[in-house]
């Protein structure tokens, strides 16, 4: 995603208000609703509540790791609220694009 950002920060492409919006008000509810989850994801990460078994043992740690190691739930749904942020800040940036090739544009057309 930040490759998107730097994107449309640079102008290489842009979105109007309306789209620009609509994108905005989606990546918002995504960050919120993950914004939400915080609490009961930390959970995740502490030993599962399995027994005493052999079994139960064994699979303790693997389950914390599948939560919260390199590759785990918690740290790719941090790496995506973090890109939600990147994508806002593209679609801000989008935004402004097109708002001032808009008025670059219209100048074009006034009065004289």
């Amino acid at each position: 995603m930040k490759n998107f950002a730097k994107a449309a920060a640079s102008g290489a492409f842009s979105v109007n208000e309306t789209g620009g919006q609509a994108l905005l008000a989606a990546i918002n509810r995504m960050s919120n609703w993950i914004d939400e989850q915080a609490t009961r994801v930390i959970y995740l990460a502490q030993p599962a509540p399995l027994g005493s078994s052999e079994g139960a043992r064994t699979m303790q740690p693997f389950l914390q790791d599948v939560a919260q190691d390199q590759e785990g739930f918690i740290t790719i749904l941090q790496e995506f609220r973090e890109s939600l942020d990147d994508a806002k800040r593209g679609i801000e940036a989008a935004m402004a694009s097109y708002q001032n090739a808009d008025t670059e544009f219209s100048s074009g057309f006034a009065p004289q």
